[in-house]
């Protein structure tokens, strides 16, 4: 059995540290997806756009080699405990695939690589291949009596944020409320808590330094990737 991308996706994330934990986390990232030349089709988009959400099957590319695990480490349960890998969404699975909510905001019809599919609530690294699109159906994908497991402890979870206005400047401005969003968000792993410790945090074209102390982070530096 084979599958093969059928589009690409294209985002301010160029490292996997950082990302959402989940899609719709953080509402204001956007990802253009790309579709390869055999399916370059508008016809295939048909009625595409009286959905507001769309599903997202795609392949945890930075993960392929890294094999599969029978358990994981949910980072944001502090690293000390172990779930089933079926029970979770971690990328070292037999298949490598990943599946992403995110909304629909607009199809480029236009453009010379169209069409091209905007999205939001994105949890996908940068040119991460995309093997299927599906519409949500609201009447069969949301079940508001589903149990949370697990996640019912984290999903709460945020942090405060001090970014210098001079620094946060240099961001446009149309991504600014997405980036302090994503930061809130606590990038680091739950049992990563040295107040010592700088962070990293590549967006855009920027690397955006960071420590966390006393429950606040603060960021130190937003300087131009090379």
């Amino acid at each position: 059995m084979e599958i093969k991308p059928i589009a690409h996706i294209y985002t301010d994330f160029k490292e996997k540290f950082g990302i959402p934990r989940q899609s719709g986390l953080v509402k204001g990232l956007v990802g253009r997806i790309v579709f390869t030349p055999e399916f370059r089709y508008p016809e295939a988009l048909r009625e595409m756009e009286s959905f507001s959400h769309l599903w997202l099957i795609w392949l945890f590319s930075e993960a392929v080699d890294g094999g599969w695990r029978p358990t994981v480490r949910p980072p944001r349960l502090g690293g000390n405990k172990r779930v089933g890998v079926f029970a979770s969404r971690a990328p070292y699975r037999p298949n490598n695939l990943g599946l992403s909510c995110v909304k629909l905001d607009s199809i480029d019809y236009d453009c010379p690589d169209g069409p091209v599919i905007i999205v939001s609530g994105i949890d996908i690294l940068d040119g991460t291949p995309i093997f299927d699109i599906k519409p949500y159906i609201p009447v069969a994908d949301c079940h508001p009596e589903a149990s949370e497991g697990y996640t019912a402890y984290t999903k709460e979870y945020s942090i405060e944020v001090n970014f210098p206005k001079e620094l946060l400047q240099k961001v446009s401005e149309d991504k600014q409320d997405a980036l302090i969003e994503l930061l809130s968000g606590d990038p680091r792993p739950g049992y990563d808590n040295s107040p010592d410790k700088k962070y990293g945090l590549s967006f855009d074209s920027f690397d955006i330094g960071f420590t966390v102390e006393n429950g606040i982070l603060r960021v130190f530096r937003v300087e131009k990737r090379e």
